[in-house]
């Protein structure tokens, strides 16, 4: 049984913009999963689903298990201690999600006193641990974020995230907004938390060159869909559908004159979730689109082994020329 299995999820939020439409996924123990798209393709979204931690409003079918448990059916009081004990969350822009008035070491050791039944003098000696377990040393426990550097307060983050020994970590792009060598200090810890203590992984980010480094697997969001899911190394390098090529080609690649001096980008933006185009969703911005493309959506079909993508070329990959039809 998988740690995760996300089966058939839907998300609509109260304004009627579908964020995430018919996503499955699954996570084991010690698999780290990537997870990437541009802003407003349904990614943090679902993020904050996995935990039912969406704004009231929100409508969400399908099922989430955790340990094979549906956090969708679960009451209050059990949602409650998943989170954190199960499940944790390191959020993007931690100054924000730091309290800018307490210690850090008390903000460390809040949902331990929450939910574990562990006593003052051990609580203390687990934030130590904590901290020296992030890179950290025990004395910056008595610090303020605000005196903590940024690639520090994002190592107190992923000691919060750590504090209740949870089974699965979803971090949402945990290196936004630092520079690159804490992003590579802080991307190397959190391999080896989750090499060390066998969790989950779930990473959020718009860089597929991160998540290629960093995961097993990448799934690639478009329009709050999975339009593609395979291994990271092989879907960075060799995309099978058109937006994962597209976001692949946007970085510039050490050693290859030709993406350094002209990266690729996309033109447009992802569409309105509430006003969503008919057939495949990224046809207006796909350079290969088909006639039928706008108004025939695309299902995901194999593309390789543990590779599916979401596409009528990869459908038309081994088929006659003169079957495909002509490109727009």
């Amino acid at each position: 049984m998988s740690l995760l299995e996300v089966r058939d999820l839907h998300v609509t939020y109260a304004n009627g913009a579908q964020a995430v439409r018919g996503v499955d996924l699954t996570v084991d123990a010690g698999q780290k999963l990537g997870i990437a798209g541009e802003s407003g393709c349904g990614k943090s979204t679902l993020a904050l689903a996995l935990l039912r931690l969406l704004p009231a409003g929100s409508k969400v079918t399908g099922q989430i298990l955790l340990d094979g448990e549906d956090v969708l059916a679960m009451k209050w009081g059990r949602l409650r201690a998943v989170r954190w004990a199960g499940a944790s969350i390191v959020f993007q822009g931690a100054m924000h999600s730091l309290n800018a008035v307490h210690r850090i070491g008390d903000q460390i050791a809040e949902p331990i006193r929450l939910h574990r039944t562990t006593p003052p003098e051990r609580v203390k000696a687990r934030v130590r641990e904590l901290l020296q377990q992030v890179g950290l040393p025990a004395s910056r426990a008595k610090a303020y974020p605000h005196e903590l550097s940024g690639g520090q307060r994002q190592r107190v983050m992923i000691a919060m995230a750590l504090a209740c020994a949870p089974d699965l970590i979803i971090a949402d792009e945990p290196t936004t907004a630092l520079d690159v060598m804490i992003q590579a200090q802080i991307l190397r810890l959190i391999e080896e938390l989750v090499a060390r203590e066998n969790l989950g992984l779930i990473m959020i980010s718009h860089d597929l060159a991160v998540l290629a480094d960093t995961c097993d697997r990448l799934t690639v969001m478009y329009a709050g869909r999975v339009v593609e899911d395979g291994p990271a190394r092989q879907v960075y390098d060799d995309a099978r559908h058109p937006y994962g090529k597209a976001l692949s080609a946007a970085f510039p690649r050490i050693g290859d004159p030709a993406s350094r001096f002209a990266p690729q980008g996309l033109p447009g933006d992802p569409p309105d979730p509430s006003d969503l185009p008919s057939g495949c969703t990224f046809h207006p911005r796909c350079p290969v689109a088909l006639d039928s493309c706008a108004s025939e959506d695309q299902e995901l079909v194999d593309a390789g082994a543990s590779w599916q993508a979401a596409c009528v070329h990869v459908k038309a990959a081994d088929a006659p020329a003169a079957t495909v039809g002509s490109e727009r």
